[in-house]
């Protein structure tokens, strides 16, 4: 049997197929259309961030499961995978301490204004130690939109770490997630205005995107800072940006943008009240090897047939008759 990788992954994954004595080929390109003329003879395939859309699905005559190196699935079509019988799999545990990590790390650095006193002191700025900008984020409210797995563990971080207050929203949370000690659940309007820190950690959907605009920006406090972990477009970039150079609030971080690469005159580079970086918070040295092996445990189990671990499409697999 034939596995392909999309995007280049951890050497660890690709033993781990080879030793299960399947062969492994590299996509020549990530681009849909290149991906779809190849992926014709393949039988398993581990997806990255790259489109993996229906006329690639319709192609893989032979595709049996798709393994999504990583949480997010708005890349992959589930409908076209799940009328073919084609599992769809992902890794759930693999990224939620290195993400959570990165939020903290945007949490420090927008309330200790990293990014300006840096800039400062290499110009030889020293005086704006006097400004007395810097702020503690011992005691401050810190609001979660999605309370998954990253979610959670965020919360726990912050609030033993730092003893921060916490609010959540999620409206798709299991009620027994509910229980945790510490942890408020609010409506969105609540958790922007009472919150001193957001943290966005929803998936992409319909109903999340473009849940964060001008209405809900204006809601929160003018001191307050916010930070998608999550997709580009669950907030609207242009009510971001314009949030911050009108100053209804005091500063904001992404991970992620609604094209990637953004383009190179995006407007958030020139803004010094946000900072960025390159959708990389899952990619430390050790995720990427966590990432990478539970793709490929997932191709394994399926192609072997087995149930999988992290299956993502069985309602779907059910509701076409496929399971």
């Amino acid at each position: 049997m034939k596995v392909m990788i999309i995007q280049p992954i951890h050497e660890s994954g690709i033993k781990m197929l080879e030793q299960a004595g399947f062969e492994v080929v590299q996509a020549s390109d990530p681009d849909p259309e290149v991906v779809a003329q190849e992926i014709v003879d393949v039988d398993g395939v581990i997806v990255r961030t790259s489109p993996f859309n229906a006329q690639i699905i319709q192609n893989a005559q032979r595709l049996k499961v798709i393994a999504r190196h990583g949480v997010g699935l708005d890349n992959v079509d589930l409908e076209e995978a799940s009328k073919r019988g084609i599992w769809v799999v992902n890794t759930p545990n693999a990224n939620a301490l290195s993400v959570a990590e990165a939020t903290l790390m945007f949490i420090l650095a927008l309330a200790k204004k990293v990014k300006q006193m840096d800039s400062a002191t290499r110009n030889n700025h020293f005086e704006v130690r006097d400004l007395f900008s810097t702020m503690d984020v011992h005691g401050k409210t810190l609001g979660i939109i999605g309370f998954g797995r990253i979610g959670r563990l965020v919360a726990r971080k912050c609030e033993a770490a730092f003893s921060m207050r916490i609010l959540a929203y999620d409206p798709y949370i299991d009620p027994s997630q509910k229980q945790q000690v510490g942890v408020k659940f609010v409506t969105l309007d609540e958790l922007l205005a009472e919150s001193d820190f957001v943290t966005i950690h929803a998936p992409l959907t319909s109903q999340t995107r473009n849940l964060i605009d001008e209405p809900q920006l204006k809601s929160m406090k003018p001191s307050a800072f916010i930070i998608n972990m999550a997709r580009g477009p669950i907030w609207n970039e242009q009510a971001v940006l314009k949030a911050l150079e009108e100053g209804w609030i005091a500063g904001a971080a992404t991970d992620v943008f609604s094209e990637e690469p953004p383009a190179p005159d995006h407007p958030f580079f020139k803004c010094d009240k946000i900072l960025l970086t390159p959708h990389n918070s899952a990619l430390t040295k050790e995720c990427v090897v966590r990432m990478a092996q539970g793709a490929a445990q997932g191709v394994i189990e399926v192609l072997t047939g087995e149930y999988p671990t992290w299956p993502v499409n069985t309602e779907l697999l059910k509701k076409y008759g496929k399971l």
